[in-house]
C-alpha cells in the first residue's frame, strides 16, 4: 500500500507540472489545445520516470537505459490513452478541455499506469 500511495503522490506531482504547462500553452501562448496537452503530457512524463526510479520503486541500481525503453513504451501508451480521450471528450463530448484531462488522467493513472510500472518498467 505504501508504493500505491508513493506512486499516487508522484503522479501527483507530475500531473501538477503536467497541467502547468498544458495551462501555459493553450492560454498564454494560445497553442492548440491538443498539442499543450501532449507537451503537458511529455513533461510529466519525464517527471514521473525520475520519481518513480529514485523514490517510489526504488529501482535506480538497475540499469536506467532498459528501465527507460520499457518506460517509454508504457509511457506512447499513456500518451495515447491520455491524448485520445482529451479528444474525444473535448471534441465530441463538448467537455472542457481541463475537465477532459482530469478524468483521463486519472483513470489512466490508476488503471494503466500504476500496474505497468509497477510490473513492467520497475520490477
Amino acid at each position: 500500500m505504501a508504493t500505491f500511495l508513493k506512486a499516487q503522490a508522484a503522479s501527483f506531482t507530475a500531473t501538477v507540472l503536467d497541467f502547468s504547462i498544458t495551462v501555459l500553452l493553450k492560454e498564454v501562448f494560445h497553442c492548440w489545445y491538443l498539442l499543450a496537452s501532449v507537451l503537458g503530457t511529455i513533461t510529466g512524463g519525464v517527471v514521473n520516470f525520475s520519481m518513480n526510479r529514485s523514490w517510489v520503486f526504488r529501482a535506480h541500481d538497475k540499469k536506467i537505459h532498459f528501465q527507460a525503453i520499457k518506460y517509454v513504451l508504457v509511457w506512447i501508451g499513456n500518451l495515447l490513452l491520455v491524448s485520445g480521450g482529451v479528444f474525444v471528450l473535448t471534441n465530441y463530448g463538448g467537455i472542457s478541455y481541463l475537465i477532459s484531462k482530469v478524468i483521463v488522467s486519472v483513470l489512466v493513472g490508476v488503471f494503466y499506469n500504476y500496474v505497468l510500472q509497477k510490473k513492467f518498467v520497475f520490477r
